[in-house]
């Protein structure tokens, strides 16, 4: 029986594994100790995390716009250099939606509605892109500050378009709550609105109230008024006395002609002292009709004087409701005019295969990223050293 001895080299051709760790291991022993610990084993670890372990995942993506219902009214000169440095409405309306998405209500609403945390420790999730993350609680505070890896909102400034990226290791988790963070920014949109109309409106809601009230106000004094003196309209009264009394007086008048005709012919006549009782008879009414009118207390011209401040009052309480009623309309109008919609250019999508993470291109920005570190380092140590020899 002959024996064999095997050298390194056949052991080599007869495990391929074995022979690639012995040809990395005498690179390594070959390379600086400095690069093998900044560079080669970091990297090493990255590229067994990038390559074999890190999750699969999905983005559901959504566009979106917040819109008023007319344009905004164009500006020249100093304005428009101005508004070049600040944002525009359409800006202002769509970072609301910015914010909201990014808020603690809509991570408090995702958690409560869709149970975002379950979401984000999907079994099968690695350790360093789940929540929490190893040696982290699960506490609210921790979810909040993690919540941006998973939620972004972009805005494109020259198409005034938003777009929404949810990140999630399940396609359907992540159409869920992109749908649920538009749907709460929709309400929020909802409130603001149904709060500036509250506002708007406010004020000349209460005007009107008040002009009402003293309108009311008013037609009791009124009534209360002609109930008191059983007239419905002294002025229409006085009229009708005036036409009496300018009739009675006329009445006087032919009767004297009369009288002063026959007396004239027939000094002696027998129908002078019957003139004369019919004058003295209109004579008397007309005075009577003249004091009812005017000169006593209970006249006609008291009552027409307080019917008329009644009746200005009236008017002109009348007129101040007709006013806050028009301000009113005008302010819902306004109001109307200002109010925000949400606008959705695309629905959440379900994304059907995993966009992220881009393994490559994430290994080569470590890489990249480890080499800029070993060459700082190696600097700073070179520099050191030629200081020590100095």
């Amino acid at each position: 029986m002959s024996l064999r001895i095997t050298t390194d080299r056949e052991t080599e051709f007869a495990n391929p594994a074995v022979a690639g760790l012995a040809r990395v291991s005498s690179l390594a022993r070959k390379l600086p100790p400095l690069f093998v610990w900044i560079v080669l084993v970091p990297g090493l670890l990255s590229a067994i995390y990038c390559l074999l372990f890190a999750t699969p995942v999905y983005v559901s993506q959504a566009q979106f716009i917040v819109r008023a219902p007319t344009a905004s009214p164009q500006v020249t000169g100093i304005a428009a250099m101005l508004q070049g440095v600040s944002a525009s409405p359409a800006e202002t309306d769509s970072f609301i939606l910015h914010e909201y998405a990014l808020s603690h209500d809509a991570i408090e609403a995702l958690e409560a509605k869709h149970h975002l945390r379950d979401d984000l420790a999907r079994p099968g999730a690695d350790f360093l892109s789940r929540f929490p993350r190893p040696f982290q609680e699960p506490s609210f505070e921790n979810l909040v500050q993690e919540y941006p890896r998973f939620v972004s909102v972009d805005y494109n400034s020259s198409t005034g378009i938003s777009t929404l990226q949810v990140r999630a290791f399940r396609a359907q988790d992540a159409q869920e709550v992109a749908a649920a963070l538009l749907d709460g920014g929709e309400e929020l949109i909802n409130r603001l609105n149904a709060r500036a109309d509250q506002d708007a409106i406010a004020d000349t809601r209460r005007e009107t109230q008040e002009a009402e009230a003293t309108l009311a106000q008013t037609e009791q004094n009124l009534t209360a008024f002609r109930n008191r003196e059983r007239l419905i309209d002294p002025t229409r009264s006085s009229a009708v006395n005036l036409d009496l009394l300018g009739r009675l007086q006329g009445e006087v008048a032919t009767l004297q002609a009369e009288r002063a005709g026959i007396a004239e012919t027939a000094p002696q006549s027998p129908l002078l002292p019957a003139l004369d009782s019919r004058i003295r008879a209109y004579q008397q009414q007309a005075q009577s009709e003249q004091s009812r009118m005017a000169g006593e207390t209970d006249s006609l011209a008291p009552m027409i004087g307080e019917y008329e401040r009644l009746s200005l009052d009236r008017d002109f309480a009348g007129k101040t409701v007709a006013a806050a009623a028009e301000a009113a309309e005008t302010a819902r109008l306004e109001a109307r005019r200002k109010r925000l919609y949400l606008e959705r250019i695309s629905n959440p999508s379900l994304p059907d295969s995993a966009l992220e993470p881009h393994r490559v291109r994430n290994l080569l920005g470590i890489l990249v990223s480890l080499l800029l570190a070993y060459g700082i380092v190696a600097l700073l140590l070179a520099g050191f050293r030629e200081h020590r020899q100095a």
